[in-house]
C-alpha cells in the first residue's frame, strides 16, 4: 500500500483492505512514519471488504484470493466496488509449475482463477495473464462496462 500511494500522488487514494485490526494499525502507524496521508484503512469482514460501490478503478491482491474463506461472497463484493472499465488484479503462485517451492494449498492455477473470477455475476472478464515474476503469474480481469 505504501508503495502504491506514492505512485497516485498527488490525486490518487489507496484504500488497503484488511479482516485484521491489528494489520490496520500497523498500517496507519508506517502512514504517520512516513508522512503518507493517501493511504485509507479499510476493515473488511470474511465476507465483505467494506468498500463502497462503484469506488475502485484497480483491486490488486497478492497472494491473497487463494486465502478468502468465501470467495464468491468477497468477489461479488469486490466486483461491486469497481468502476466500469475497473482491474481486478490476481498475483498468485502458479500451480501449473512444480517447481515453485510453496504448498499446493497456496497455489492457484490460471485455469481455476478464470473459472471462479469470470462468473457471470461479477461481470469481469479475463484481459492478460502477465509473466514477469519468476513464481507467480499476474492475472488481469477487467469489469465490464454494461452490467
Amino acid at each position: 500500500s505504501l508503495r502504491m500511494a506514492e505512485q497516485l500522488l498527488p490525486d490518487g487514494k489507496v484504500f488497503a483492505v484488511d479482516v485484521q485490526d491489528e494489520m490496520l494499525e500497523r498500517l496507519k502507524a508506517n502512514c504517520e512514519r512516513f508522512g503518507i496521508r493517501n493511504i485509507e484503512p479499510v476493515k473488511g469482514t470474511q465476507y465483505k471488504t467494506g468498500l463502497k460501490p462503484c469506488s475502485v478503478d484497480i483491486a490488486i491482491m497478492v497472494d491473497v484470493y487463494h486465502e478468502f474463506e468465501f470467495p464468491h461472497e468477497m468477489m461479488t463484493d469486490i466486483a461491486k466496488a469497481m468502476k466500469p472499465g475497473g482491474r481486478v488484479v490476481l498475483v498468485e503462485y502458479r500451480k501449473e509449475d512444480p517447481t515453485v517451492p510453496i504448498k499446493e494449498v497456496h497455489k492457484m492455477s490460471q485455469l481455476q482463477a478464470k473459472k471462479e473470477v469470470e462468473q457471470a455475476e461479477f461481470g469481469l472478464r479475463w484481459t492478460e495473464t502477465i509473466h514477469v515474476l519468476p513464481r507467480q503469474h499476474i492475472l488481469i480481469f477487467t469489469k465490464s462496462w454494461i452490467e
